[in-house]
């Protein structure tokens, strides 16, 4: 089993800035990708960005240009540097890892983020 717990989420105003990171423990080498997503109340999870071991990325288009996702094997962590915060990107971010068969082996609780106008 995986566990993931996040960190690194408050309260800040638009235009700034915040680092969110996950740690990832457990069977860590079953892991290929992780990912970040966000969710608010009555909407569905969005993905946010994904890095899986090669080092390949993508972003959702709503982040790109402000949002650089970033893994640490050695620490079994990945970050997520939020840059230009709207008060749209206010949500409950989580963390999500892939197995090598692209079925998801565990989420974690996730971290609120909530960028005042």
């Amino acid at each position: 089993q995986v566990q993931l717990v996040e960190s690194g989420g408050g309260l800040v105003q638009a235009g700034g800035s915040l680092r969110l990171s996950c740690a990832a423990s457990g069977s860590v080498s079953s892991i290929n990708a992780m990912a970040w997503f966000r969710q608010t109340p009555g909407k569905q999870r969005e993905m946010v960005a994904i890095i899986d071991n090669s080092g390949s990325i993508n972003y959702g288009d709503s982040v790109k240009g402000r949002f650089t996702i970033a893994r640490d094997n050695a620490k079994n962590t990945i970050s997520l540097q939020m840059d230009s915060l709207r008060p749209e990107d206010t949500a409950n971010y989580l963390c999500r890892a892939y197995s090598y068969y692209g079925t998801t082996i565990s989420w974690g609780q996730g971290t609120q983020v909530t960028v005042s106008s």
